[in-house]
């Protein structure tokens, strides 16, 4: 497995007094865990036998965007590892049909249950022959985990009955067929069965994919995110890293007013108001009082959507303004440069015509005040979004649990972009009146975004909108250009430019200096990105760069399943291969139900390991070792006495 690079101490050199006073201070505290040699031997027992287990699947996925049920199933048949793995344990024993059974009971265990009873197919046999299939299924994927990690997965109320079940070895499982057959036995004779087939399914689910990796864009365009970060939030081994759709519900929830007014817009765009309202409790109706009041019904673009561009216009005019130093800062200020008697925008060096002229809140003598309506529905709104309890809980998790970045295992998880110039080099971004690039300028972004969330002062508040939607933003990396699509009807002004980014990183040398810039090298390094979706229906690869570069945006959105020809890429890296999967649009858990319909996947291995990889072998497995040179250490203070044992 790759390694990120570090500079390692000699074993020969020895440590300082003021050194070894340290160590033997955070082995003080140690003490207070692990308070004699037993305990301290026990625990490097355990953890050296954890380093020599295979290393758990990590399953990737990015731009979720709200479509919860295709989301649930992805987690459900974990991008087709439970499909696999019941056809190596019960191929020939279960013909096509009766795998597909299978599958279905552990992606919706309640709902097949259900259905089966209806059916009239549900009866003492049935649970029998279940409950064991998903014990053996239970059993043969928890082997690469330790018994205490397994037991630590089972539900409290039947830990010790799933225990007894699934640690035997095949030996004792002919010698104590009986003894589990009663358990199974009883366990329907109780009437446990549903609960306990339940449980089962969830175990099994849970340890077929160690952890869980979101690269970004949760929120917007479906109208489930709040299902989506409900059940991330949940799960038991999580991380994201911030999309840029993301990042502009995290600025709303701080309280930037231009994030606020995206977010809102974003919804009406795309008819999912419902996500705000019924998801979050947000309530619109002033908003929707003030277009009807304000705006004309019969002009092109409708009252409620004019209404919120405006708004964002002129937010976003004073965000910019205030930030002069950011780049193609000026190209973005427009409402100043609206001639509304002849119908134009000047947009660079050209004027573009104008769809409306009805704008009755704008003041030509300066276009970025509001009105004093505008005022007052902004900051209710702002209100609204501050006493948002679940939007909070939710932005609160992607705080604790999410970053603009993560390496883990060779692999630098980045939802957008690093920026850089045409010619390959880093490009320098005005941070705070100090030009930063690369990993700096991505720490940098991380802490503002922080920064506006435990202080919210106005500068953070608007590197959050710049997050969202920045032309230098590592989470979008192009110019959005939201006025021109909203006020512009003819499509040549949409053009989007582009980082140069996303162009370059698709050669490999491009990728190598962007992996060292983070402490990575070696050819199994990787960068994983989701963001631009890949158009598989006209040819294009997920894997780019001779793969350096995993793209896995590839249109899980049903909006974008027409433009890219699939619903979705996932990733899934386990202990014998890495392997890209391309998804087909799900058809609902009815067809799931009624004919056992799974999302069905094309898999294409990336790269086949030559061993069984480890978990010595990989980041965890690093942080295990330092963590036995720490007991080590400890161990040795109490032989020679620097600290009492305590029986």
């Amino acid at each position: 497995m790759p390694q990120a690079s570090t500079q390692q101490t000699s074993a020969n050199t020895q440590p300082s007094e003021a050194g070894r006073e340290e160590r033997l201070r955070y082995s003080r505290l140690l003490a207070q865990r692990f308070p004699n040699r037993r305990a301290a031997m026990s625990e490097i027992i355990n953890l050296r036998t954890i380093l020599s287990l295979p290393r758990g699947t990590d399953h990737f996925i990015s731009d979720v965007h709200g479509e919860y049920e295709a989301f649930q199933h992805i987690l459900n048949n974990c991008s087709g590892v439970i499909r696999e793995q019941i056809r190596v344990i019960f191929t020939p024993e279960l013909d096509a049909h009766q795998q597909a059974d299978l599958r279905t009971l552990v992606y919706y265990p309640r709902e097949k249950i259900e259905r089966t009873r209806l059916d009239g197919a549900l009866d003492r046999q049935w649970y029998l022959d279940n409950l064991y299939r998903l014990v053996r299924l239970a059993r043969w994927i928890a082997g690469k985990y330790t018994r205490s990690k397994v037991r630590k997965a089972m539900p409290a109320e039947y830990a010790y009955i799933m225990d007894e079940l699934m640690h035997a070895t095949r030996d004792e499982e002919k010698v104590r067929h009986a003894y589990h057959q009663s358990i199974l036995e009883s366990v329907v004779d109780t009437g446990a069965a549903d609960d306990f087939i339940e449980a089962l399914a969830n175990l099994i689910k849970r340890l077929a994919v160690d952890r869980l990796h979101v690269v970004g864009d949760v929120f917007d365009r479906g109208a489930h995110a709040d299902k989506v970060m409900h059940t991330i939030e949940h799960h038991p081994s999580v991380d994201v890293e911030w999309g840029n759709h993301d990042a502009a519900w995290m600025g709303a929830a701080c309280g930037s007013l231009a994030c606020i007014c995206s977010v809102v817009r974003t919804c009406v765009r795309y008819g999912t108001l419902a996500a705000i309202e019924s998801g979050y409790g947000i309530s619109l109706r002033e908003l929707a009082l003030f277009a009807g009041a304000t705006y004309s019904a019969d002009d092109a673009i409708p009252p409620f959507e004019k209404a919120i561009d405006v708004m964002l216009f002129k937010v976003e005019g004073q965000t910019y303004r205030r930030h002069p130093d950011w780049l193609r800062a000026n190209e973005r200020v427009l409402l100043d440069k609206m001639d509304l008697d002849r119908g134009t925008v000047r947009i660079g060096n050209r004027d573009w015509p104008l769809a409306t002229r009805d704008f009755p809140t704008i003041d030509t003598a300066d276009p970025f005040a509001l009105s004093a309506g505008e005022k007052d529905v902004l900051q209710g709104l702002a209100a609204a979004f501050r006493d948002a309890d679940r939007l909070h809980r939710h932005v609160a998790f992607l705080y604790e649990e999410g970053s603009i970045y993560r390496v883990c295992d060779g692999n630098l998880l980045l939802h957008g972009c690093v920026p850089l110039r045409e010619d390959g080099s880093l490009q320098d971004v005005m941070c705070d009146g100090t030009p930063l690039s690369g990993r700096a300028y991505l720490d940098f972004c991380d802490r503002m975004a922080r920064r506006a969330w435990t202080r919210g002062d106005q500068d953070a508040l608007d590197w959050m909108y710049y997050l969202w939607c920045g032309a230098h933003s590592p989470l979008s990396g192009r110019v959005v250009k939201t006025f021109e699509r909203a006020f512009v009807s003819d499509r040549a002004a949409w053009a989007e430019p582009r980082d140069p980014y996303f162009d370059l990183a698709n050669r490999a040398d491009v990728c190598e200096k962007i992996l060292a810039e983070f402490g990575l090298t070696g050819p199994e390094c990787r960068i994983i990105n989701g963001h631009t979706p890949v158009r598989a229906a006209a040819g294009e690869s997920p894997v780019r760069a001779g793969g350096r570069r995993i793209i896995i945006d590839g249109g899980f959105c049903e909006a974008y399943h027409e433009k890219c020809g699939i619903a979705g890429y996932t990733l899934v890296s386990g202990s014998h291969d890495l392997r890209i999967k391309a998804h087909r649009p799900f058809l609902g858990i009815e067809a799931a139900l009624d004919d056992n319909a799974d999302i069905m996947s094309e898999s294409d291995v990336i790269r086949r390991y030559d061993h069984q990889v480890l978990v010595g072998e990989t980041d965890r497995g690093r942080e295990l070792r330092r963590q036995i040179a720490d007991l080590e250490d400890l161990l040795a203070a109490f032989l020679d006495g620097s600290i009492p044992e305590h029986l």
